[in-house]
């Protein structure tokens, strides 16, 4: 279902994101808990995209595979980095092709393998012409949907790692904005604070496209810790330190309190109809989210979906 379509049918989009697995074992697993999550009845799921397009045949698989053998609506991400337009092009053709209604474009990282990495090489030094070259192919009617895909891209509610200037970084999501995007997914974030000054920000550039709000429960020390790198930037208020610190000999309290903040943020999100949808960086795994879910009181996404103003 086309993005703009979804936002149309649902008051407040609820989605989950997933990586590709890299080993049958891992793809199994990862099968059990698209399972058990496909039963909350999401608004749509995402698909990750590795480094310089080091999954790319794995991410297109995971969506295909996805979209033939259980009811969820997959959005694939694409980045630009290490990608030429003719790349970029059979990468569209094939997702047309496949029925895929969305896209997620970023602009990506290099691979850590290649440190030295020219992005002058690239056909698309950032998101902004990525969404552009969408658009142009939706433009020329090769998707089977007349609008083509719908696009997304991201938005950082703590400011983008790469560009320290917050002026000039509102200027940049404005840019791809203007060159066709259908909506703003977020980075994670800790204090719904940042969330809203992001939004109040993107009001006064002139953004007015719907602005999904990206939460990642902390799960355990190591997540938290490896999600400080993944995320750079990532601020982790003090209250949520000192309540993981009181539980850090404990695992299974330690993922209590994660789960249980991030269901305050969710609720305060929710209740007070300050977002246009939520984004669960699910890491592949399914008790969190739907621990938040009974948390919230929801049997599924059609609880709230249909019912709270956007």
């Amino acid at each position: 279902m086309h993005i703009r379509d979804i936002f149309e049918q649902d008051a407040t989009t609820l989605s989950f994101e997933f990586f590709p697995p890299k080993t049958e074992a891992d793809s199994a697993t990862l099968f059990e808990n698209i399972t058990q999550l496909e039963e909350l009845r999401p608004s749509f799921v995402s698909v990750t995209y590795g480094a310089g397009g080091s999954t790319r045949q794995l991410t297109h698989d995971l969506v295909v595979r996805i979209k033939r053998t259980t009811t969820l609506d997959a959005t694939p991400h694409l980045t630009c980095v290490c990608h030429q337009s003719n790349e970029i092009e059979e990468i569209l053709v094939n997702y047309a092709e496949a029925g895929i209604s969305n896209i997620l474009a970023l602009g990506g990282d290099p691979p850590r393998e290649r440190p030295g990495y020219d992005r002058l090489a690239d056909a698309f030094r950032n998101a902004a012409g990525l969404v552009s070259f969408i658009r142009k192919f939706n433009e020329s009617g090769r998707h089977p949907d007349k609008r083509g895909f719908g696009i997304g891209v991201a938005g950082f509610p703590e400011g983008h790692p790469a560009t320290p200037n917050r002026l000039v970084e509102m200027d940049h999501l404005k840019a791809k904005i203007d060159a066709g995007a259908d909506y703003i997914c977020t980075q994670l974030f800790f204090d719904n604070r940042d969330f809203y000054d992001f939004r109040e920000r993107c009001e006064l550039a002139g953004i007015k496209v719907p602005i999904i709000a990206g939460i990642m429960p902390v799960t355990s020390l190591g997540g938290m810790k490896r999600m400080a790198e993944l995320a750079a930037g990532a601020r982790f208020p003090a209250a949520l330190l000192k309540a993981v610190a009181r539980a850090q000999n404990d695992p299974s309290s330690v993922k209590a309190v994660g789960v249980h903040w991030a269901t305050e943020q969710c609720r305060n999100l929710i209740d007070n109809g300050h977002v246009r949808g939520i984004h669960f960086y699910t890491l592949n795994r399914s008790s969190a989210t739907r621990q938040i879910y009974h948390n919230l009181g929801l049997r599924d996404s059609m609880a709230i979906r249909r019912t709270v103003p956007a």
